[in-house]
């Protein structure tokens, strides 16, 4: 912790996919500016939660070409997610953030995978109560389901944008991003789902971070 603020999650999110993209442009979500499809993503976690009024201060003056899209305070955190078409220009926000309150990118907290899970021919019953439920596309049955569990639950963010950049016939269902622990449901053929699934678990095993 630098200056009373905590750097929980500092999260770049690089060529957002098309459905990722549209799904953080949903009033759900984008409270600010929606991003669009290629855009250049970072989302800030610290707590205290209204410390993130000290982050948006920063990276907007520092870098008044970057748009903010979500910008959120819960009981414990705060979170913000700034994009651009430019990755340097996003690049130089994050650098103003982590200057301003003396942190580094590796003081973020490295993700935990609690639960993944690839359910195969989904029967119609259980797509209609996913979809009851979902923030976005919908599940159909006979698809097979990828499920993942990890914490900080920003991450979901760049598991989801990981996968379908490797699979991008995937359906995104639902990505829960802000929370106690974040989740994914996607959904598709199983050698996709698969092949989802393993750039999941490669891209959360490469952050560096802290532990706890």
């Amino acid at each position: 912790m630098a200056g009373g603020i905590e750097l929980r999650v500092y999260l770049p999110i690089p060529e957002l996919g098309r459905q990722f993209a549209a799904y953080l442009g949903t009033p759900l979500r984008a409270r600010g500016y929606p991003p669009i499809e290629g855009d250049h993503a970072l989302i800030v976690e610290v707590a205290p939660g209204l410390a993130i009024e000290r982050i948006i201060d920063l990276a907007l003056k520092s870098v008044p070409e970057v748009e903010p899209g979500i910008h959120f305070v819960e009981r414990q955190f705060g979170v913000l997610e700034v994009h651009a078409a430019d990755a340097a220009l996003v690049e130089r926000a994050g650098e103003a953030i982590l200057a301003g309150i003396g942190a580094k990118a590796e003081d973020t907290l490295r993700p935990q995978v609690l639960y993944v899970d690839v359910i195969e021919a989904v029967t119609d019953q259980h797509a209609v109560i996913v979809n009851r439920n979902r923030e976005a596309s919908m599940l159909l049955p006979g698809q097979t389901l990828l499920v993942v569990e990890m914490t900080p639950a920003l991450f979901a963010a760049v598991a989801a944008n990981a996968a379908e950049r490797v699979a991008p016939d995937l359906t995104l269902v639902t990505v829960s991003m802000i929370g106690a622990a974040g989740r994914v449901y996607l959904a598709g053929t199983t050698a996709d789902i698969v092949l989802a699934r393993d750039e999941i678990t490669r891209v959360l095993e490469g952050v560096r971070g802290r532990t706890g």
